[in-house]
């Protein structure tokens, strides 16, 4: 999960605007290159995900937009490959590269957060890695001590922990063992954390906006040594940082504290900013063409499409809350769906409405498409499954039988679904042919 957080009540929020827990801004870090012309950014010997892999927060390209197709039907039994329960709480997706799963997962009796891997063809567990012991730090009764998702390069899966008034991050090598963890900067929280990381070229970004001094960061993924580190104001914010190849350029897209920032992902430097849709955001932003589509669920309930170029041209608007779940764009289409359950389709360009719906709950969970299917998850454990058109076409709806936070991963032609206590690996019985339900 990337930043599965309820809304901030009034009080806290009347606190969080009073600027309780601000202090010192966090010291600045820039990039600094041991030899004239030498980038720390660039990525040596990098390894490519298969289009059967999903190895970060919202698959390969950070769209949401899965490789092939995906099961339409299942329940807690039907089309179920293998189920297993799982050692831990935990809202994080599950990571796919290879012939392994990576989840994270909190005992919170133990005060313990660890990363486990497990067997993509039986989910047998392959190796557990414990991350952090004790420590422990506040979060929201919906949220939990391992939301965010991991991501792998094919050498390391790197997450980001909570833990000890700081964000930890560590790399874990594919066999089970710690490569390296560095502290990236303090934190301070209100409701706990979800931002997953983001890898661009030779780094592994993270976020640390809290009610304390923010900071966005950039670590290189083989030594472990923080590469750069902006400040950012004081303020919570739960969503995950977007590397986007838009409006002509490579961006670091970030929202959060009424802004919405561009950033260079190699650097830090800000290329522009401008108003922001919240205060407080907690989901991802997308893109299309020359716009970028950004949400936020408190105290304003926004969805803004906003021009990429630096000129923060708002092109159009929505009064919706589309607060934790992370919107979705398919070619001209972009599917908001709302925490409280309505899922709205639009024209990207223009806002024009195409048509909404009902999923019959709360989502928490961020849409996913499959071979020109959208797959929603509600907070029951309920996912409908509709046709990527201009129309409403329902095609399919099934139930897990347990509660889900988290976003599904599809990868392979099979959906892996992580409830509350167990993972899921669904597939269907027999082949299709075509693009046929």
């Amino acid at each position: 999960m990337k930043a599965h957080i309820l809304a901030l009540t009034a009080g806290a929020y009347l606190v969080f605007m009073t600027g309780c827990g601000a202090g010192e801004p966090v010291p600045e870090i820039r990039p600094v290159y041991v030899a004239a012309g030498a980038d720390e950014s660039a990525t040596a010997a990098s390894l490519e995900p298969a289009d059967t892999d999903w190895p970060c927060w919202r698959g390969i390209d950070g769209t949401g937009i899965a490789k092939g197709s995906a099961p339409l039907e299942w329940s807690a039994t039907k089309n179920v490959v293998w189920s297993v329960p799982l050692p831990g709480k935990g809202h994080a997706s599950p990571t796919m590269w290879g012939d392994q799963i990576f989840l994270a997962v909190a005992d919170e009796a133990q005060q313990s957060m660890s990363l486990v891997a497990l067997d993509r063809q039986t989910g047998k567990e392959r190796w557990t890695c414990p991350l952090h012991s004790g420590g422990f730090m506040h979060v929201h009764s919906k949220n939990t001590q391992a939301s965010p998702t991991a991501a792998c390069d094919g050498k390391h899966v790197f997450w980001p922990a909570m833990v000890k008034d700081a964000i930890w991050l560590s790399a874990v090598t594919l066999d089970g063992k710690i490569g390296w963890q560095t502290e990236v900067g303090p934190f301070i929280s209100m409701h706990g954390y979800g931002s997953s990381p983001v890898i661009y070229r030779n780094l592994v970004i993270v976020q640390g906006d809290s009610n304390g001094p923010g900071w966005l960061a950039a670590v290189n993924k083989e030594t472990g040594k923080v590469h750069w580190r902006v400040q950012r104001g004081s303020g919570a914010s739960f969503a995950t940082p977007a590397v986007a190849d838009v409006a002509g350029k490579t961006q670091l897209l970030f929202h959060g504290q009424d802004k919405v920032i561009s950033y260079n992902p190699a650097t830090g430097d800000k290329f522009w900013e401008c108003e922001g849709p919240a205060t407080v955001c907690a989901n991802t932003i997308c893109w299309a063409g020359d716009l970028i589509f950004a949400s936020g669920g408190f105290p304003q309930r926004n969805v803004w499409a906003i021009k990429a170029d630096g000129s923060g041209a708002i092109v159009w608007r929505k009064s919706w809350q589309c607060y934790v779940p992370s919107m979705l764009v398919d070619g001209d289409r972009l599917f908001v769906p709302q925490d409280n359950g309505l899922l709205n389709c639009v024209r990207a360009s223009t806002g024009q409405e195409l048509w909404s719906t009902r999923l019959g709950g709360d989502v928490t969970s961020s849409p996913v498409i499959a071979d020109g299917k959208l797959y929603v998850t509600t907070e029951s454990g309920k996912t409908s499954v509709f046709r990527s058109t201009d129309k409403l076409e329902e095609i399919s709806a099934s139930e897990i039988g347990d509660r889900c936070y988290s976003t599904l991963t599809i990868a392979g032609g099979r959906i892996f679904l992580r409830s509350y206590s167990k993972i899921f690996c669904i597939a269907d019985a027999a082949p299709r042919a075509g693009n046929s339900p």
